[in-house]
């Protein structure tokens, strides 16, 4: 028979193994968690599942290394897109340093509500004003000239609510979304409506897509000399809008593959997640961000004048596509100061 103050050390040596125990688990599990930002919640499950399932050789979901292919849209899918696009916000940040070589601009709309601080103006304009914006302030330089510019903007600029880098106002649970794919054998993509030439400076150091799997939309450019240098000069004309019906089409131009996984937040995604899901033979997914957030980020769908959600909402509840809460299934939002 043990005796009783070596019964008593006895059970308190099972009950510190046990949790000592349950201490390791909880810290290998925590490690282990591909998705620690994620809350355990149905968007998080069908990631994994899938991520699972194209990765499981010789079942019937398996997809081969070389065409795991995801595409990503950038603005309210990987970083924030309120009050405004940030390429936007860029804009107007040039049109306020160029003034005063444009005197015109005082009395010349859109240039004129920009320099007034008169939103309601500038929307008035339409998208035909913002364009006129972005060709008068992305143009005429070279492309090395473009990308310093925004690059230095990027790394001064701050975002008007939360006074934080926009580089800062990415999604943590995205990025780990993005290491967790490249992890398991995919090549991830931008596929994004702003500028690509505004995106390849720092989509490599912030997502880790180095800039030739940034796709986007651009302006024409024509090859020149200077002074015995080669050079690509910026000018001010459209040449592609990657949004919307453009998207699958550059996808298919540039990447050459129909991706497997699609993710975006607004209908400007809407054709690149049915042209990533609704064909082919392989196992797909597409994801929806749902920005439900008013707190710690934003909260809007249908009537919003940026990232407006509302036909790829309802398609996706048609065709199967996971819908993130991310009220309800991110533990935060942006990454840690």
């Amino acid at each position: 028979m043990i005796a009783l103050p070596n019964l008593l050390k006895f059970s308190r040596d099972i009950a510190l193994g046990m949790a000592t125990l349950l201490l390791v688990a909880t810290s290998v599990f925590a490690q282990t968690d591909p998705l620690p930002s994620w809350n355990n919640t149905g968007a998080k499950a069908a990631i994994v599942a899938f991520v699972d399932r194209v990765t499981a050789e010789n079942t019937p979901g398996y997809v081969p290394e070389v065409e795991r292919i995801a595409v990503f849209d950038n603005d309210g899918t990987l970083w924030t897109e309120q009050p405004m696009y940030v390429q936007l916000a860029f804009a107007l940040d040039r049109v306020k340093a160029e003034a005063a070589t444009h005197p015109e601009w005082k009395d010349t709309q859109p240039f004129k509500a920009v320099l007034d601080n008169d939103m309601k103006a500038l929307a008035a304009t339409g998208e035909k004003g913002l364009l006129e914006l972005v060709l008068a302030t992305h143009s005429g330089m070279t492309t090395e000239e473009f990308q310093k510019i925004a690059s230095d903007w990027i790394a001064t600029a701050r975002h008007p609510r939360f006074n934080r880098p926009y580089t800062e106002l990415v999604y943590q649970p995205m990025l780990e979304l993005l290491a967790y794919l490249r992890e398991n054998g995919f090549k991830t993509f931008i596929v994004s409506g702003g500028g690509v030439e505004f995106i390849r400076p720092w989509a490599e150091q912030v997502y880790g897509v180095p800039p030739e799997q940034v796709i986007g939309s651009t302006i024409k450019t024509q090859f020149e000399m200077r002074e015995g240098v080669s050079t690509l000069f910026r000018l001010p004309q459209v040449d592609f809008i990657d949004d919307k019906a453009g998207k699958p089409v550059a996808i298919n131009q540039f990447i050459g593959r129909r991706p497997i996984a699609a993710f975006g937040n607004s209908d400007g995604d809407l054709e690149m997640l049915q042209w990533t899901t609704l064909g082919g033979t392989t196992t797909r997914f597409g994801l929806i961000v749902h920005h439900t957030d008013a707190e710690r980020e934003y909260a809007y769908d249908r009537d919003s004048p940026f990232g407006r959600l509302d036909k790829a909402l309802d398609a996706a509840a048609d065709n199967n596509w996971t819908v993130v809460d991310m009220k309800a299934d991110w533990k935060q939002i942006f990454p840690a100061k």
